[in-house]
């Protein structure tokens, strides 16, 4: 599964592609230039229980401690990654 992320100055997102297909994305918005706020992720149909929703906000996490950055989670799904990994909490914008 191959995670790509496209981004802008205002909005951006984080798509998870495996053979070719769709398998899930995660939105995200800029709130300046230290922090982005995970809005939505949504995991395609035929890719449920596979982990794709956490491939991807893991993604996101190592895109954060790569650029100095802090993630306000406020998609439930992403919220709900962090109280349970409590390694990526370095992350959370406080």
């Amino acid at each position: 599964m191959e995670i790509q992320q496209i981004n802008d100055t205002r909005r951006g997102y984080f798509e998870a592609i495996e053979d070719g297909k769709e398998a899930g994305k995660m939105t995200y918005t800029w709130a300046g230039d230290s922090k982005f706020i995970i809005d939505h992720t949504e995991v395609s149909e035929g890719f449920n229980g596979k982990g794709v929703g956490k491939k991807l906000v893991m993604a996101a996490v190592e895109y954060a401690r790569t650029n100095n950055l802090k993630i306000i989670p406020l998609c439930p799904f992403a919220k709900s990654v962090f109280d349970k990994v409590e390694e990526i909490r370095d992350v959370l914008f406080s």
